[in-house]
């Protein structure tokens, strides 16, 4: 293996576990890493590619949004609570001022492209 498909398939691997991670934490986004994943074993092994989107969790979710431009209802939801969540621990954790106050403005705005995104024609 040459030393740039190493580098690509380490940049997909840590992206791929970047984005599982983002399953589990409010902040975390999932999808992009997962894109990204995507992407870097395209470059580096079509074989890691192939798995990743053979994931039952996140494969239909890649292909939608590649084919589409699109976010399912369920993932839609599931993002934009877990966003107010993260909004929730934001404005309790941190003290008042900009940076509180700016964090949630920019989750608000992910919370709205996220909303306004439409949903696939058929389900995945």
């Amino acid at each position: 293996m040459r030393l740039i498909s190493i580098i690509w398939v380490a940049l997909a691997a840590i992206s791929f576990s970047l984005g599982l991670v983002g399953i589990f934490l409010p902040l975390m986004p999932t999808t992009i890493f997962m894109l990204i994943a995507v992407y870097c074993a395209s470059k580096g092994s079509p074989r890691f590619e192939v798995w990743i989107r053979s994931r039952d969790y996140v494969g239909p979710l890649l292909i939608t949004w590649e084919q589409e431009r699109a976010i399912p209802r369920r993932a839609k939801l599931a993002a934009v609570s877990m966003i107010a969540l993260s909004a929730l621990i934001v404005v309790w954790s941190l003290d008042q001022g900009w940076l509180r106050w700016g964090v949630v403005a920019f989750l608000i705005m992910i919370a709205l492209w996220l909303a306004t995104r439409p949903e696939p024609s058929s389900s995945p």
